[in-house]
């Protein structure tokens, strides 16, 4: 069993930047992917970023790449998602989550199925 706490979010005018945390309770955190999903008002949860156990490979959606950064410090037990050049259609609430299985070294889980546990979420709202 892992549980995730995330902090930081907020609002912020367009353009501006955000870092999300998300931090997990177990060890075993570190030897699976990690991944970011967003959910805004009205809509599905969809994929944001996600990294593999051994960091060495990561995976965007199109309309964030570029713009956002997803990363890990296995030592604090933390996945980090930096938001950077924030646009009003990033407005919706982050998840964070950990993947169900292992995976290659370069596995990024795209879809929530293939996560198992979740954050609490945390709100993002961005001005224009």
């Amino acid at each position: 069993q892992v549980q995730l706490v995330q902090s930081g979010g907020g609002l912020v005018q367009a353009g501006g930047s955000l870092r999300l945390s998300c931090a997990a309770s177990a060890r075993t955190f570190t030897m699976y992917p990690v991944g970011w999903f967003r959910q805004a008002p009205g809509k599905e949860r969809e994929f944001v970023a996600a990294l593999s156990w051994s960091g060495r490979a990561t995976d965007y959606a199109g309309p964030v790449k570029g713009r956002f950064t997803i990363s890990r410090d296995d030592a604090k037990k933390t996945v980090f998602l930096q938001l950077n050049s924030l646009k009003p259609e990033d407005t919706a609430v982050y998840y964070c989550a950990v993947g169900t299985v292992r995976g290659s070294a370069y596995y990024t889980p795209l879809v929530r199925d293939e996560y198992s546990y979740w954050g609490q979420g945390t709100q993002v709202s961005v001005s224009s």
